[in-house]
């Protein structure tokens, strides 16, 4: 009984009380059980029931589906974007220093934290990716740096909403949803039929928009190392080392594909590494 109390205590100290108490009772945030059942139901769709299923099926025709999701997404990215500029990055906030997390409860710090929790609800919501990919049968584009960064992502956006939802952390989420405005918005098009082809010239750079994203995420979080704002020094082991891990493996993808040196270029579609 004492080691069973023990364990809850720890429990209750890990998930709520060291949790934001502005934040901890939001849906899926409370606990981390309900977002790893989630990660877990999909990593087994999208790698053994998934495929199973479809074996012996045609794919499924997707794009008036992947249309309206791919819009969603566009729309999506475009209010956080819009939510961290308005309330914080071209108001409070300065790219120049490290910054605190407001934690008062008061309309501006409040609409912060629910930028941080949307962003974490989008991460989970672009699991469904991996899952159009297993329903047409795109089985190639399921690759390693694809279902790390599907899986990886939503777990850091809950650690961000439940402890940490404002300060140095949110530069991450504006960036990366800018890049996704532009990233959604070429898949969204993709869809919409081969007549649109001819506007899709640009798919390289976004590869290359990717690339800049995580030199400037490392840059961002290095500050943390040189200046004290009350913001964890310790969150640099997590985002600086995945934005190396991610920078590699993008460059690595980015010359298999774009390599002018190859006598003969592999027709490889950026989608397949749809990632940050």
């Amino acid at each position: 009984m004492a080691n069973k109390t023990s364990i809850v205590e720890y429990w209750d100290y890990v998930f709520v009380d060291l949790g934001d108490p502005r934040t901890n009772d939001w849906p899926l945030l409370g606990s981390p059980i309900p977002g790893l059942l989630i990660l877990a139901a999909y990593l087994f769709f999208v790698l053994y029931a998934g495929p199973r299923y479809m074996a012996n099926r045609k794919p499924y025709n997707l794009n008036n589906i992947l249309v309206v999701y791919n819009a969603v997404q566009v729309y999506i990215s475009v209010w956080i974007v819009w939510e961290a500029l308005d309330a914080a990055w071209l108001k409070k906030y300065s790219c120049f220093r490290c910054e605190p997390v407001d934690w008062s409860v008061n309309p501006e710090s409040m609409r912060i934290a629910r930028g941080f929790y949307f962003y974490f609800l989008a991460k989970i919501s672009e699991l469904l990716d991996t899952v159009f990919f297993v329903l047409r049968k795109k089985d190639n584009q399921v690759t390693f740096l694809h279902l790390y960064h599907h899986t990886g992502m939503p777990m850091i956006a809950w650690g961000a909403a439940k402890y940490y939802p404002g300060g140095h952390g949110s530069f991450i989420g504006l960036v990366n949803s800018f890049v996704h405005i532009i990233m959604y918005t070429y898949y969204m098009l993709t869809a919409m039929g081969p007549e649109y082809a001819k506007y899709l010239w640009w798919k390289k750079y976004i590869t290359t928009l990717q690339l800049v994203q995580f030199c400037m995420t490392f840059v961002h979080s290095m500050q943390l190392l040189f200046a004290d704002c009350d913001y964890p020094k310790w969150s640099v082991c997590i985002v600086m080392p995945n934005a190396v891990f991610f920078y590699y493996l993008f460059m690595d993808f980015y010359r298999k594909a774009y390599n002018v040196s190859h006598e003969r270029k592999r027709p490889v579609t950026i989608k397949g590494e749809k990632t940050e």
